[in-house]
């Protein structure tokens, strides 16, 4: 009876490694295009359902786990930099602070101020400079910004036109303030979004239209957007803009400067800026050069530096975890391939004493890993990009720190070849494991 069983068999397998093949001018695509060996393959993987279901969800699962998480973080670091738009990141403030050392018979706890004298000194002796702006800020107070009977508490900034390149404004209507304006300390001024809202009806054209500030008219000449959420005395959709060399004017300010903006020529460090502009400063005002407290400031470069490291640790940590997931899921493969080796032993035996080579034997277990694993995780990558395109949806009124998460092809790309490697080595075992077996001990197997 089991030696009938045994003919059958061998008839069986006969008849398949008889059928014609596909002819090919290539010999190694033969693998690719021989359906018998396609038609094997699948009866392998639907011979027991369950099992492979329960093997291709641990890939599955892999590969949505860290499609996600990619598209995720990219959604994090889409949200930040939305948050810096338009502000330069390789600038750097500096103010006037009391000092902290006695020099030159000056007591300890002196205050000082910046002076317009002050920049074009700076500009002379810091050839790294490449935009520097004076700022003043105006006094504060209830309703200090009226027009007829409208009234608004709103911030009052004096700026030089080059201001708008370290923190940029975009014009909704009108125009920036301009070298014209300082140089003529005209009365003009530029008004925030929420400064419109406040001081205009809906449909009332602002451009030539006054408005007082602290008392003294200004003539709008422009509407302001506000582009990051990185500000500098008040949200700039609040703040009415005046020429700095008005505002000095016109508030009784003379030639006091609140604080410098400063950004550094490209290749440049700011910190080699901000320090010489500390040492010209401490030189210029008497100020000790050990005093570590009388220039204040905030390097704009260090926080973005900051930030973009934390998002190269989240991305990397990112990757570890899905990759971890997705490995995870390839030696679950890898088990069952192992298992299916084990339950096909006097199959491969049979093969073997028949003629299949051991090219053969290792293509058909290699590629049963492969075709099972990409399967898995193309479905995991479908249904992951899916799953982002939704969230990116729901997401997308509005202005939100999780913005627009998805992947980037390349990264899809890479995920499958990934993947694909995964398959490969999960097959690597088993396929050596049905190599070992010899065809005579194979064939007496029960």
């Amino acid at each position: 009876m089991e030696e009938c069983k045994n003919e059958d068999m061998k008839n069986s397998i006969e008849n398949k490694e008889t059928k014609t093949n596909i002819k090919l001018p290539f010999k190694g695509l033969g693998v690719f295009f021989d359906l018998d060996r396609w038609q094997e393959i699948w009866i392998t993987i639907t011979h027991n359902k369950s099992r492979s279901v329960l093997t291709a969800f641990g890939v599955f699962w892999g590969m949505f786990m860290l499609v996600v998480m990619v598209g995720a973080g990219v959604a994090l670091e889409r949200g930040m930099n939305s948050q810096i738009e338009g502000f330069a990141t390789n600038s750097c403030f500096v103010w006037a602070e009391q000092t902290s050392e006695p020099y030159k018979g000056f007591k300890k706890g002196r205050t000082w101020n910046l002076l317009n004298e002050d920049i074009p000194i700076l500009k002379n002796k810091i050839p790294e400079i490449q935009y520097i702006a004076p700022v003043l800020f105006g006094q504060g107070g209830t309703n200090n910004v009226t027009r007829n009977d409208k009234v608004g508490t709103f911030n009052v900034k004096g700026n030089y036109p080059t201001y708008n390149r370290i923190e940029e404004s975009k014009m909704l209507k009108g125009r920036y303030i301009n070298d014209i304006d300082i140089a003529e300390k005209r009365k003009v001024c530029v008004i925030g979004e929420r400064v419109l809202e406040v001081l205009f009806p809906k449909n009332e054209e602002p451009i030539g239209k006054n408005i007082q500030v602290n008392g003294i008219y200004f003539q709008v000449i422009g509407v302001a957007q506000q582009t990051s959420d990185v500000n500098i005395g008040g949200r700039s959709e609040e703040t009415v803009i005046l020429p700095f060399s008005t505002m000095q004017q016109a508030f009784n300010q003379g030639n006091i400067v609140h604080f410098l903006a400063v950004t550094a020529k490209p290749g440049i460090k700011v910190k080699v800026v901000e320090d010489k502009i500390r040492e010209v400063l401490k030189a210029k005002h008497s100020i000790a050069t050990i005093d570590k407290k009388a220039v204040g400031g905030i390097n704009i470069e260090d926080q973005f530096t900051m930030f973009l490291y934390l998002g190269i640790g989240i991305a990397s940590l990112i990757w570890i975890v899905g990759l971890g997931t997705l490995l995870a899921g390839g030696i679950g493969v890898s088990n069952i391939m192992l298992v299916t080796v084990r339950e096909r032993t006097k199959e491969i035996g049979i093969r073997r004493a028949l003629g299949a080579t051991p090219r053969n034997i290792i293509a058909q277990i290699m590629t049963e890993s492969i075709v099972l694993t990409l399967i898995a995780g193309v479905m995991g990558l479908m249904v992951g990009v899916g799953l982002l395109s939704l969230v990116g949806l729901a997401l997308s009124s509005g202005d939100q720190f999780f913005k627009d998460p998805q992947i980037s092809f390349t990264v899809g790309i890479a995920a499958l070849f990934i993947l694909l490697v995964i398959g490969t080595l999960a097959g690597f075992i088993p396929a050596n494991r049905a190599m070992s077996i010899k065809p005579i001990e194979a064939i007496r197997e029960e």
